[in-house]
């Protein structure tokens, strides 16, 4: 694979899904309705407490003139010429914010403000393109609003008709003490608070989304690996969720400090009493292996593995063997995970000796095959667990003595299943990937990261294992085409059926029987 065909992939790998950003952002929307609402309360007691009210007064003029002189030019104009002409209402407004025009204000007014403070205070525009503009005077004090309001009325006419000859300014409207604040609006800034919050989240919420990789769909795995999907295995432990209660302990125990009953005590996580759901889950899986083989041996060595510890590898691993030993397979589970081994404490059974005590030779292949019984199938398949941790086992996997050792067992076995190390924290898996005739990845559904499964198939291409496909594990309700939603609306319709079915028969076996009782007496 060369560089460009690499720079693709990743490019394919981290292209943007609008139809999951959607989805996150729809499924986060309280969250993010409660944030705009907090920030909506925030802003308007913020606006109550730091922002002083501000309250405006208004005077009016009207601009009368048929000849007009500045200095020694003369200027005809029309009242058609002022309603589109701008430069004589800004003329006015020039004059209006002269020093000399607003110290004579400040006089008038007798208000305690500099130039530059009162020049801040007053705008001035035309009223809608009109021979009439208005000013106006903004200040935290509606009295003084009005005062400074009027004494503009008072000065500017005079002003303009000493600057400008033949016009005049006559005043419209005087200002008036103003009964509310003009600024701020509290309900404005409400809305602000609650738009800022609102696209703030939502933001934050896409923008973390963007740069999540957590594999969340069956499209993610499509996306991150190009090989099948086999079996989508639902989560046991999200009972909250549509999911089911389980436990590695198989001992329905009370303690006296609180009882474990009813859901409590939890299903065994393997065997005939996990969920209906996931036990069709792992036929299936059986059953797609099954068409994985093209050549005709009789038996087969399947190796399983994931990107990362905690995808629920093992307890795949437990499930295959004992599905396929349901159809009379001879079936061998092999702890190859040297470094963590977790089959020996989920099937309760010996952890000495183990494979590491074979490839070290301390002891023989047939003092380390165990017998695992679940439920009450009697010697459902065998087991091999890890055994003592050893300091090389990288080594010991690949040595000659493994390979022997696979080779003596596919003489007595139909299938060969192999527990192994996740592919991106040892590589043990890889030492004897190419031992196996097909290897099947297990990824957990929230947990396993898109680029380390990428990571991870490319590895496994690259030592030349053979990958039959993948298992999502631990996957929730409505999480793409493989959700379980189907499963869980066909448990309940096989329940109530069945729940039927047995009433029916047993009316009908009690029917039976007293008829049969009735037909003796009468011989009698």
């Amino acid at each position: 694979m060369n560089i460009n065909e690499n720079l693709e992939e990743r490019n394919q790998e981290m292209e943007v899904d609008v139809q999951r950003l959607l989805g996150e952002t729809w499924r986060k929307k309280w969250l993010i309705l409660t944030v705009a609402v907090i920030c909506a309360a925030a802003m308007l007691v913020a606006t109550m407490l730091f922002i002083t009210p501000k309250y405006q007064s208004s005077a009016m003029f009207y601009v009368n003139n048929s000849s007009i002189s500045v200095g020694d030019t003369s200027l005809k104009i029309s009242n058609g010429d002022l309603v589109t002409s701008r430069g004589l209402v800004e003329s006015y407004l020039v004059i209006l914010n002269t020093r000399e025009t607003l110290v004579e204000v400040i006089d008038y007014a007798d208000v305690n403000y500099s130039y530059s403070a009162l020049k801040s205070m007053i705008s001035a525009a035309a009223v809608n393109e009109t021979e009439i503009f208005k000013v106006t005077v903004t200040s935290p004090d509606p009295n003084e609003a009005e005062k400074i309001a009027n004494a503009i009325a008072y000065i500017l006419p005079k002003r303009i008709s000493n600057i400008i000859e033949g016009t005049s300014a006559k005043i419209v409207d005087t200002a008036v003490v103003p009964s509310a604040p003009s600024s701020p609006s509290y309900t404005k800034n409400a809305m602000l608070g609650f738009l800022a919050g609102f696209v703030l989240s939502a933001g934050v919420i896409v923008l973390l989304e963007l740069f999540d990789t957590t594999i969340r769909t069956d499209e993610d795995v499509a996306q991150s690996c190009k090989y099948p999907l086999l079996a989508a295995v639902p989560d046991m432990t999200a009972s909250s969720k549509g999911g089911y209660d389980y436990t590695y302990d198989r001992k329905k125990t009370d303690d006296k400090k609180g009882s474990h009953s009813g859901r409590g005590q939890g299903p065994v996580l393997i065997g005939g009493n996990i969920s209906f759901a996931a036990a069709e889950a792992y036929k299936l899986l059986r059953t797609k292996l099954q068409f994985s083989f093209t050549d005709n041996s009789s038996s087969h060595v399947i190796g399983l593995t994931s990107a990362l510890s905690g995808e629920g590898k093992s307890l795949s691993a437990v499930n295959l063997a004992y599905s396929l030993s349901q159809l009379h397979k001879k079936v061998i589970l092999i702890d190859c995970d040297m470094r963590r081994p977790t089959l020996a404490e989920k099937l309760k059974i010996q952890k000495k000796p183990g494979l590491s005590s074979f490839l070290t030779g301390q002891s023989d292949l047939e003092s380390l095959i165990q017998f695992c019984c679940i439920k009450n199938d009697e010697k459902a398949f065998h087991v091999v667990a890890a055994g003592q941790n050893p300091p090389n086992p990288i080594e010991l996997l690949s040595s000659d003595k493994m390979v022997q050792m696979l080779e003596r067992l596919r003489k007595s076995y139909d299938f060969i299943i192999l527990d192994m190390p996740p592919i991106s924290e040892v590589s043990d898996a890889m030492a004897v990937a190419n031992e196996v005739d097909g290897m099947l990845l297990v990824v957990r559904q929230n947990y396993c990261d898109r680029m380390v499964l990428s990571d991870t198939v490319r590895q496994l291409e690259f030592v030349g294992a053979k990958i039959l496909g993948v298992i999502y594990n631990c996957t929730v309700e409505g999480s793409g085409r493989y959700g379980q939603g189907y499963y869980k609306r066909y448990n309940k319709y096989g329940r109530r059926y069945y729940s039927r079915y047995y009433r029916h028969y047993y009316a009908k076996s009690r029917y039976s029987y007293a008829a049969a009782r009735d037909t003796v007496e009468e011989k009698k």
